[in-house]
């Protein structure tokens, strides 16, 4: 009976820790939807700017991954750090779409960028010793928003 109530606890972490970060996703999304359709259409952007569609499946496959990532961590207990670095880089990555979509300045959004990368680079640190998969899943997140870090650069200076 035990072990059952430790398969449900984790299920429930799990399914907790994913809808979390997807939650984060579709707050974000409240910004960002409006602006793509309007400001962001009238903006200079670079050559290497991918086609808006590309975001929204990317997005969702790296809140997938960074909710999985939350999980293994918790599954090993409450890590007050981990958790706490977790839930900065969370707030600044919507954050970024209030300041990008929402309030429209690409160099208010770039240095939240700066501060979410580092924050990120942070998490990936503090989870891999916890569990080597949580931090290593953390990756392509923090590759994904180098790129985004790029192109938020390269939208600032066009604009």
């Amino acid at each position: 009976m035990k072990k059952q109530n430790g398969a449900l606890v984790n299920t429930v972490r799990l399914l907790a820790s994913i809808v979390l970060c997807q939650s984060v996703g579709f707050a974000g999304a409240i910004f960002t939807i409006p602006a793509i359709k309007g400001w962001y259409q009238t903006i200079n952007k670079p050559s290497f700017n991918p086609p808006s569609w590309i975001f929204s499946p990317v997005w969702t496959v790296l809140f997938l991954l960074m909710g999985i990532s939350l999980y293994l961590v918790w599954k090993k207990g409450i890590n007050t750090k981990a958790i706490m670095l977790f839930v900065a880089q969370l707030a600044l990555n919507f954050f970024w779409s209030v300041l990008f979509f929402g309030l429209e300045s690409p160099g208010l959004a770039f240095i939240d960028l700066v501060l979410l990368w580092a924050a990120i680079l942070a998490t990936i640190l503090v989870f891999s010793k916890v569990s080597k998969l949580a931090g290593l899943l953390l990756l392509p997140y923090l590759l994904w928003v180098t790129f985004a870090g790029v192109l938020n650069f390269a939208i600032y200076i066009l604009n």
